[in-house]
């Protein structure tokens, strides 16, 4: 029998009930009907890497996408082009195919964990790039209606790590959206130069000011180098890497509550800051754990939570209230959770 451990990279969870792996859109969709049918508990899941998976198992079914494919539509004369990928590719792998094929807009976006289907329900982000830049349009099983539809990307109400298929997660539906992904549609251009480099780490690392390109391949190794040196690149011998990322979303406040010296992105009475930075001013130093557990922050990024080997569930997150509610006593500010937490009956945990 499976376990949730198994499938997730933070590699906690216990027995899964029943496990479909998909090869087709059509025994996938069938799978999502059939447990809605039966009422029985339904958790889509792609790479695993956004999930927070409860030690007592899941008592329903796991269904995965191993369809691992992508078309390509050259709008010619637009210089630009249509690419459909199915929801069960691998995330870098499109990633690497683009900077190989010279399509331009997801460089920045090398090295993410997880699938493509995943990806514009989380709207992916990273070093100052989301998939929202790139997104033309999503196919998705609507579970409500029972039918195959087309979302553009004007309709998924992209935001910060938010969007219209995010937003059903928890409610009726469980841990799995209303609208489960098919096929995801990306629009680019073709070139060699990247789009405009708008993250300062970034642009250090490539000798550029914020706001001029670089190659794309550049791009795409700086990224990756980055990302390697914060144990966001997932490696197996490397318990750092054994985590879903970033634990924490980056708060968005108002200006006049920030601690003096926080990081502020945007110039309005409203500002986003840095959750890392609150983690660390409020005294959680990186490699941190409570006494006797197996989780850990990471010792090379203070913002992922880890497994350090042999970490349940319940050990990560006492290790999440405790930083959480660590920032909130020293400034006021309440770290939210970024990944889904998960209970056996597919429901989503409130930390």
């Amino acid at each position: 029998m499976p376990t949730l451990a198994e499938y997730t990279t933070l590699r906690v969870g216990g027995p899964i009930a029943s496990a479909v792996d998909a090869t087709t859109a059509e025994e996938l969709v069938d799978a999502v009907r059939a447990a809605d049918q039966e009422g029985t508990p339904l958790l889509v899941l792609g790479g695993g890497s956004n999930v927070v998976a409860a030690d007592a198992g899941f008592d329903g079914v796991v269904v995965r996408d191993m369809r691992s494919t992508w078309s390509v539509q050259d709008d010619g004369f637009c210089g630009g082009v249509t690419v459909t990928a199915t929801a069960g590719t691998p995330w870098d792998q499109l990633v690497a195919a683009a900077c190989d094929e010279e399509w331009v807009g997801l460089e920045a976006l090398s090295g993410i964990p997880g699938t493509v289907g995943a990806a514009p329900v989380q709207n992916i982000g990273a070093y100052g790039a989301e998939l929202a830049d790139s997104l033309a349009s999503v196919r998705v099983w609507d579970r409500e209606t029972d039918s195959i539809r087309t979302l553009f990307a004007v309709e998924l109400g992209l935001g910060y790590r938010a969007s219209v298929l995010k937003a059903s997660v928890g409610q009726r539906w469980g841990a799995t959206p209303r609208y489960v992904v098919l096929e995801v549609a990306f629009q680019m251009r073709f070139g060699t130069r990247s789009a405009p480099v708008r993250y300062a780490q970034l642009a250090q690392a490539l000798g550029v000011a914020e706001g001029q390109t670089a190659s794309t391949r550049a791009v795409r190794d700086a990224v990756l180098a980055l990302r390697a040196s914060k144990g966001m690149v997932l490696d197996d011998a490397d318990h750092n890497t054994w985590s879903v990322g970033s634990f924490f979303t980056n708060p968005v406040v108002e200006a006049a509550r920030l601690p003096e010296g926080a990081p502020r992105y945007g110039a309005g009475e409203t500002v986003k800051t840095s959750a890392a930075w609150l983690i660390e001013n409020a005294g959680f130093t990186k490699g941190f754990a409570l006494p006797g557990s197996h989780a850990a922050i990471s010792t090379a990024h203070t913002l992922a939570l880890t497994n350090r080997g042999g970490a349940t569930a319940d050990e990560v997150l006492a290790l999440a209230r405790h930083v959480r509610d660590g920032v909130h006593a020293w400034c006021g500010i309440t770290l939210h959770p970024e990944p889904t937490l998960l209970d056996n009956q597919g429901s989503v945990l409130q930390m």
